[in-house]
């Protein structure tokens, strides 16, 4: 392809799917430019500079934009900033990254898996089975390199990726071959006009694209979900897993019993939970999904079992810090919405000092409320505005004190607390108020903890 037939490839976001789109567009023989409307993290700008890829930070040039056969744009960039409207005006086709990458995987598999909660832990589990069953395998998408640089550097057999609405909202063509929808509880409802069925929407776009020969795996105990399915017709193949009684037996995967049953094509694979290495309801959860979605992966039973006994779970996700005088301290940072927070405490065994709030977006604390009352003995608020946190728990929390940091607030705990006691970070909201993201806060508290 000579310069005059090159197709102009536009990239909005010079982050890791913004620079991976950008190595795999130069490599398949687009004429390639990026433009970020912020500053340009030093790490990628290298890497732009190396592969001798035009760029520009801090604006975007419109000429320079508007001229594009295709726009890949970054996740983070809400539809109603201008230079989109712009972009939308001119008819421009626009796809994600995961999209792009997808139109060159070769004859690769991918599983895909979604969820308002659990995606990064599925995700991490899927991944550390089919390494485990010797799979040539990446593990990409939110958590690892972007899709499209895992193509263009090292292509693999199979992808384990973890997407968000935020990705599948700009899909065309992409189509996995083992699709999984976790849960759905409102989240991000910021970029859908508040909208919660928008968001659903959005979240079942994974299976958009799916055959009959491909299949849809999800939870069979989510409301929403369910909802979604009583009206909406499916063409991959529904794979259900579950902890209701009533669907014990059937294909997929179910927890009865305090053990794990996954049901594929006639065989059978079992084990004990109390042999799953990661605890919790939730990871319960996730564990059948990882498990059902290994075996329709070919992984045999052995190494499952192997797999789940063995994986070691992910930082900032009810993370064991350290026992500190008795006191245990619990990193669960990633917490950032509602249900996260009450899948948290519902797995909590102890009296429990919960550290609540940040940048708060719009979240409806009720939903907690029972569990609060249950569990918790005192909240330490994090946040900068904490009046909705008081507004739910003043009438059923003694005491309530705001704090402005990690450090704070792990001394404050940490006096307040007696032995037995444990102490949950689990914000419920994102970070951004006091912290760079949810890894700095996590990072802060485990450091603080460190330092008592």
């Amino acid at each position: 392809m000579n310069a005059a037939t090159k197709k102009r490839l536009v990239i909005l976001g010079a982050a890791e799917s913004g620079v991976g789109a950008a190595l795999l567009g130069v490599q398949q023989g687009w004429d390639v430019f990026v433009s970020d409307g912020g500053k340009i993290k030093d790490d990628f700008k290298v890497t732009l500079q190396e592969h001798n890829i035009p760029f520009e930070e801090g604006t975007h040039t419109l000429e320079d934009i508007l001229n594009a056969d295709c726009v890949v744009k970054s996740p983070g960039i809400p539809e109603k900033v201008a230079i989109m409207k712009q972009i939308r005006a001119a008819g421009i086709e626009v796809c994600s990254e995961i999209e792009f990458g997808y139109r060159y995987k070769g004859n690769s598999k991918i599983i895909a898996i979604t969820g308002s909660n659990g995606k990064s832990t599925t995700t991490m589990l899927t991944y550390h089975t089919l390494k485990t069953a010797g799979y040539d395998v990446a593990l990409v998408g939110n958590i690892g390199y972007s899709f499209a640089r895992q193509i263009a550097e090292r292509p693999c057999e199979w992808y384990v990726m973890e997407v968000s609405s935020f990705q599948l909202d700009d899909i065309h063509t992409f189509r996995p071959e083992v699709a999984i929808l976790l849960n759905i509880t409102p989240d991000h409802l910021d970029r859908y006009n508040y909208e919660f069925n928008n968001y659903i929407a959005s979240k079942f776009r994974i299976t958009e694209n799916q055959l009959p020969t491909d299949y849809f795996v999800v939870n069979q105990d989510d409301k929403v979900i369910k909802n979604y399915l009583d009206t909406h017709s499916i063409q991959a193949k529904l794979t259900y897993f579950t902890m209701d009684e009533m669907n014990f037996g059937n294909e997929g995967a179910q927890i009865y019993n305090d053990r794990l049953f996954i049901r594929h094509e006639g065989e059978t694979t079992d084990m004990s939970i109390n042999d799953m290495s990661i605890k919790g309801r939730h990871n319960q959860y996730n564990s059948m999904a990882a498990g059902i979605s290994a075996r329709i992966a070919g992984i045999r039973k052995e190494k499952i079992r192997e797999s789940f006994s063995g994986f070691t779970g992910l930082e900032h996700r009810l993370e064991h810090v350290a026992t500190v005088g008795g006191v245990d301290f619990i990193n669960d940072s990633k917490a950032t919405n509602v249900n996260s927070v009450w899948y948290a405490l519902e797995s909590m065994k102890k009296s429990t000092i919960l550290l609540l709030g940040g940048q708060d977006k719009g979240n409806d604390y009720t939903e907690i409320l029972d569990l609060v009352k249950e569990k918790v003995k005192v909240i330490i608020c994090l946040g900068v505005d904490n009046k909705p946190i008081h507004d739910v728990f003043d009438s059923v929390i003694e005491t309530i004190i705001e704090v402005k940091s990690a450090a704070e607030a792990v001394h404050a705990a940490y006096a307040l607390a007696e032995r037995g006691d444990v102490v949950l970070l689990a914000p419920a909201c994102s970070s951004f108020d006091r912290f760079k993201n949810f890894e700095d806060r996590g990072l802060q508290f485990k450091e603080a903890v460190k330092n008592l």
